[in-house]
C-alpha cells in the first residue's frame, strides 16, 4: 500500500465513522516501531506505521487510524484530544478505535531477551542487571555512590 491509498483510506474512515472530512495529509512512516501512529497538532497531519499493517493487517491498522482521527477531530473542534481526556476516551470507544497498538513481533522478541550485562559496585557489591550495554563511568551505585564495573554475562540464545 502506498501513501495515496493510505490517504484515501483515512479520508474514507473519517467520513464513515466521524461524519467529518479529513482535510490534511496521512502518510506512512517506516521509522515508527514502538507506536502505531502519530498525530501532529501543528500541521494536523497523521503518520501511520507500515509495520503494523504488515504484521497485523487492515483491521488493526484501521483501529490505529481511528485512534489518530480521534486526536485530529477533537483537536480541530478545540475539545479534549489528549489520551487522558474524557472526550478522547468517549469518542475512541464510540468509533471502535484501539487505545494501544499491538507490539511488533521483533520488538517482543527483543524484550524477551535475557539480561546480557551485569554492573557491580566495587564498594558495596550491589549488582544491577541490564539488557543493553552502557558506559559504567557515567553512573554510580544507587546504594552507596560507589564506582561500577561492567561485565558481559554468558547466555544461550534459543
Amino acid at each position: 500500500m502506498n501513501n495515496e491509498a493510505l490517504q484515501q483510506w483515512v479520508e474514507h474512515v473519517s467520513i464513515t465513522f466521524f461524519g467529518r472530512p479529513f482535510l490534511h495529509r496521512a502518510t506512512f512512516n517506516s521509522r515508527l516501531k514502538a507506536t502505531g501512529g502519530r498525530y501532529f497538532t501543528g500541521s494536523h497531519n497523521i503518520e501511520i506505521s507500515p509495520h503494523q499493517l504488515a504484521a497485523f493487517g487492515r483491521e488493526e491498522t484501521e483501529k490505529i487510524i481511528k485512534h489518530e482521527l480521534c486526536h485530529y477531530h477533537l483537536h480541530i473542534l478545540k475539545r479534549g484530544y489528549k489520551h487522558r481526556d474524557a472526550d478522547f476516551k468517549t469518542l475512541l470507544a464510540r468509533v471502535g478505535g484501539s487505545r494501544y497498538c499491538q507490539t511488533l513481533p521483533e520488538r517482543a522478541q527483543r524484550k524477551a531477551q535475557p539480561y546480557r550485562y551485569k554492573l557491580t559496585c566495587g564498594k558495596c557489591g550491589m549488582e544491577y542487571l541490564r539488557k543493553r550495554k552502557l558506559d559504567p563511568s557515567k553512573y554510580a551505585c544507587g546504594k552507596c555512590r560507589g564506582k561500577l564495573t561492567l561485565k558481559m554475562l554468558d547466555f544461550k540464545a534459543e
